[in-house]
């Protein structure tokens, strides 16, 4: 939000790490998708120009001692295995707030359902809904404070805290 001169101001930490870690979150899909996109034209063009499978050849190469080093394949196979490390990462980190924090259950789904199901929901009705068949039925206003929390909690996850957030959220942990 810009004041009157037109200057934005400054975010604090706790905003600016919910605010990544939302971006993160909205574009979860889309990197699924990138992936997923990415190793299907990978494995096709390979299998088109060297007549074998990506995996046969990776395995040959590998058995004669092949160096890859530099190559069009290695920086390709580099940037899937980085992009599925950070899924992972962010996966580990949703985990880890179902099971290690007291309402993670229901922050979750509604990260889950949010964010990261294979099919997005169109409306928010339909989020609440499945939100509510998994935990216990919520309404709107609830819903949309208890996403602001899971997300909050989740950043503490992915980008850590200083010492004097620790201390609330420590408690809610124990």
């Amino acid at each position: 939000m810009k004041d009157k001169n037109n200057i934005q101001p400054k975010m604090s930490r706790e905003e600016y790490l919910y605010h990544n870690t939302e971006v993160l979150l909205k574009k979860y899909r889309d990197v699924v998708w990138s992936i997923e996109v990415s190793a299907m034209q990978a494995q096709i063009s390979f299998e088109l120009e060297m007549d074998c499978a990506l995996e046969e050849f990776l395995e040959m190469s590998y058995a004669a001692g092949a160096d890859l080093s530099g190559t069009q394949i290695q920086e390709q196979m580099r940037t899937l295995e980085r992009n599925k490390k950070m899924l992972k990462i962010i996966d580990a980190a949703v985990e880890m707030l179902r099971k290690k924090q007291g309402d993670g259950e229901e922050y979750y789904w509604i990260i889950y359902y949010t964010y990261l199901s294979d099919k997005p929901c169109k409306r928010i009705e339909d989020i609440i809904q499945r939100v509510g068949e998994k935990t216990e039925p919520m309404a709107w206003k609830t819903y949309f404070s208890r996403r602001k929390k899971a997300i909050e909690t989740l950043s503490g996850i992915l980008w850590g805290f200083t010492s004097k957030d620790c201390l609330p959220i420590l408690k809610e942990f124990v």
